[in-house]
This record gives structure tokens, C-alpha cells and sequence, in this order.
């Protein structure tokens, strides 16, 4: 207690001018029109920049939960593409035998957020935060806003394990845009953009920039689902197929929010084609 007296007592001078000072400041401001106008002006730009800086921090801090949002618009309508192209597809067999029957939606989607992920090792694996009580199981793909990522491989019950595409034990199948030329996209454990395109046969026809999609001949990943674009050819001692360097849609730096795939069928078609 002492000590603040002697403090005030010490600066007592400077404290009766400040008063002074602000007391002068208000009367000036208060009876004379044109100081009251700059006063104003002056108030309203510095509010105007403070509010703004706020604004822009807080804006900030909520990219997050936009870029989800924002996500899981993406995903619900790429997943109504898919689900209108499995349907056309039905639509027009049925149409064949004259007889139209209701169509069920076959995919959906579940939204996860990337936990944990590799790009450095041979095999690469990531984590989401997304588990059996979601819904998820082994076998799902699993792609983001660009193209594919990877395929479920482990689910605990609230959280998942996938093969990166950029595993060199895996292969997903894979074809060109609107063509029937099939094949198996590889990663070679080097770049993490870039990924190759085996089995294509040599009398396909392609050019340099072209897409290449899932193939959709799984229950894995619905057809159409990109995954890079065509680089140019690469010299094999192969006379029946081409390999394509591709570089790949999807930022496996940076893997954020994705979703899992989910198809209906899988159950079924996977029952059937395990019968010899």
C-alpha cells in the first residue's frame, strides 16, 4: 500500500496533466462542430479497422469447419452423380424388357477428417477419425474432393486405417475417360504426385492431358471417380501394352477432410463373384 502511495505521490504531476488533457479533449470535441465531425470520422475509421481485423481473425479460425461444409456439399452431390449414373445405367436394361421397377440408391458416403497420413514410405497408410460405428468397414474407397486416395484396410470402432494409393503393393483399377481401354494404376514408391498407368492396350488411343477415372469394375469405387491426368507414355520392352505417367488429382501432402464410399451392392456382388 505504500508503495501505490508513493507511486501516485511520485507521478501525481503527470496524472493531474493527463486529466487535464482529457478533460480538454472532451470539451473540445463536445463545443466546437468541426473537431466533433473529425472526432467522428476519426472514431469510425479506427472501428471500422478494428472491426475488420476481427473479423478477418475470426474468419479465420472458422476455415475449418467452411472447408468441411463445404466438403460434405461437394460429396452429396458427386455422390447424387454417381447414383444417377448406376441408375441410368438400370433404367436402360430395364427399359429392355419393358418393365421398370423402383431403383434404389446404391452409394453413399461417409465424412471423415484425415488424423494421421504418410507420403514417404514404399507403403503408405493414413488414419481417419471415422470407425465401425460410423459405419465403415474394410474394402470401402475412400476419396477426396480431387480423386481416389486409398481403400479401408483396418477399422477400430471409432477410427479407420487406409492404403494411400501411394502403397506400391496396391494396384486399383483404373480407365480412360470415355473409352473402354482398362487398366491398373500403380504408384512406384518416388513422387507422390505421380503414379503409373499399366496394362493399356497399344492400339489405345490417348493424348497428353486426358483423364483417367476408376473403371468402376469393383465394389470399391463407383465408375467415374477421378484420379489423375495422362503425363505421356513411358518406354517398356512391352510389344501389347502402354504405361502412362499420370500425375494424380488428389494432394496426398495435404489430405484434410475425405469421404468413404459406401455401396450398397458390396455384400452381394462380393458373394457372387467369390463363387467358383
Amino acid at each position: 500500500m505504500r508503495n501505490l502511495l508513493n507511486f501516485l505521490i511520485k507521478y501525481s504531476t503527470w496524472f493531474v496533466f493527463t486529466f487535464y488533457v482529457l478533460i480538454s479533449c472532451i470539451l473540445l470535441v463536445k463545443w466546437s462542430d468541426r473537431h466533433n465531425s473529425i472526432y467522428l470520422s476519426s472514431a469510425n475509421a479506427v472501428g471500422t479497422f478494428v472491426y475488420g481485423t476481427a473479423s478477418e481473425i475470426s474468419g479465420y479460425f472458422s476455415l475449418k469447419s467452411v472447408n468441411e461444409r463445404l466438403q460434405e456439399s461437394n460429396a452429396k452431390l458427386q455422390n447424387e452423380v454417381l447414383n444417377l449414373r448406376s441408375e441410368l445405367t438400370q433404367y436402360r436394361i430395364m427399359l429392355q424388357d419393358t418393365a421398370i421397377d423402383s431403383i434404389s440408391t446404391r452409394y453413399d458416403y461417409i465424412g471423415a477428417a484425415v488424423i494421421n497420413n504418410s507420403t514417404r514410405h514404399p507403403r503408405n497408410y493414413f488414419t481417419i477419425n471415422r470407425g465401425r460405428a460410423d459405419g465403415v468397414e474394410a474394402g470401402m474407397g475412400v476419396a477426396d474432393q480431387s480423386g481416389i486416395v486409398g481403400i479401408i484396410d483396418a477399422t477400430g470402432d471409432h477410427t479407420a486405417r487406409a492404403i494411400s494409393l501411394l502403397n506400391q503393393s496396391q494396384r486399383f483399377s483404373a480407365k480412360l475417360k470415355d473409352t473402354p481401354y482398362v487398366g491398373s494404376l500403380t504408384w512406384r514408391g518416388e513422387d507422390p504426385t505421380i503414379a503409373y498407368f499399366e496394362e493399356v492396350p497399344r492400339h489405345a488411343k490417348f493424348h497428353v492431358g486426358d483423364t483417367v477415372v476408376t473403371s468402376g469394375f469393383s465394389t470399391t469405387f463407383p465408375e467415374g471417380i477421378d484420379i489423375g491426368t495422362v503425363m505421356g507414355s513411358v518406354k517398356t520392352n512391352d510389344d501389347t501394352f502402354f504405361v502412362l505417367k499420370i500425375r494424380l488429382a488428389s494432394d496426398f501432402k495435404s489430405l484434410g477432410t475425405v469421404r468413404i464410399i459406401k455401396d450398397a451392392y458390396k455384400q452381394e456382388l462380393d458373394s457372387i463373384q467369390s463363387l467358383e
